[in-house]
């Protein structure tokens, strides 16, 4: 019944029709996974977003946003099917982006040779636009472990050669004896973002290997620099020096700046 004297009563709640007051809100969703939030003058729908995406808030209001990779990024991974002279991991015209990336770090699973001989030291060098760089540019400095029930070490550098040692000495042709490292692109030359510059690319190297037919295992690790600062890194190239990779997975990733 109605009050008979309105002063003293005050309405509490009342049926809405347009989902603005809080109470029906029908016509407001219409999607499944929708969600309402208080916009500027009425309550306000956020269609569903992206899967994968997740809720962050924007100036003002609620959004979806994507999730980004981080400060690392992988790039590309190439995995060796078939035996070959020389394994090519080049970005040239793809997942290079030196004016996005600072450096470069390539991961080395489960590399092998056909060769079980004298034969079968590998070697890498950087590919500038899409093409190893073999001149005499790098200089290196090697400290290389050995173990094999007694311990030793030695050091060495290489002067303007025209390749970086990975494997220290010769390395075993077995799947389960292979060689497994990294190397990085500390730099990448030019004027270190993309383009034509006085920079140098600084490059580093640590590998493990076994020595074939031996129970001998050694680490080689490397430092040095391209010293020529017109070749803009894109990418690098693995070879042994006889026979050819029949075996291995090399990932890169991405640093950026």
């Amino acid at each position: 019944n109605t009050p008979p004297n309105g002063t003293y009563w005050n309405v509490l709640a009342q049926a809405g029709t347009n989902g603005t007051n809080g109470t029906d809100l029908s016509t407001t969703l219409t999607t499944r996974g929708d969600i309402v939030f208080k916009g500027a003058s009425a309550l306000t729908r956020l269609p569903k977003g992206t899967a994968g995406y997740y809720l962050k808030q924007g100036a003002n209001d609620p959004e979806w946003g994507a999730i980004s990779g981080g400060d690392v990024v992988k790039l590309a991974t190439v995995t060796v099917s078939s035996a070959a002279s020389v394994i090519s991991i080049d970005g040239n015209g793809s997942w290079v982006d030196n004016s996005v990336y600072g450096s470069y770090t390539f991961i080395i699973q489960n590399l092998s040779t056909t060769n079980d001989s004298n034969s079968s030291e590998v070697f890498w060098r950087m590919n500038h636009a899409g093409s190893q760089v073999s001149a005499e540019y790098y200089s290196i400095v090697a400290t290389t472990d050995a173990n094999s029930g007694s311990s030793s070490s030695s050091s060495t550098k290489r002067w303007n050669d025209n390749s970086w040692g990975l494997s220290h000495n010769n390395m075993d042709a077995e799947s389960s004896r292979s060689g497994y490292g990294k190397i990085e692109i500390l730099s990448t030359g030019g004027n270190n973002i993309g383009g034509s510059g006085s920079h140098i690319c600084n490059m580093m190297s640590d590998f493990i290997s076994h020595h074939s037919n031996s129970s001998t295992i050694y680490r080689n690790s490397q430092m040095g620099y391209l010293n020529n600062d017109s070749k803009l890194f894109s990418g690098i190239s693995i070879y042994p020096t006889g026979g050819n990779i029949d075996e291995g997975i090399i990932t890169v990733y991405g640093r950026k700046r």
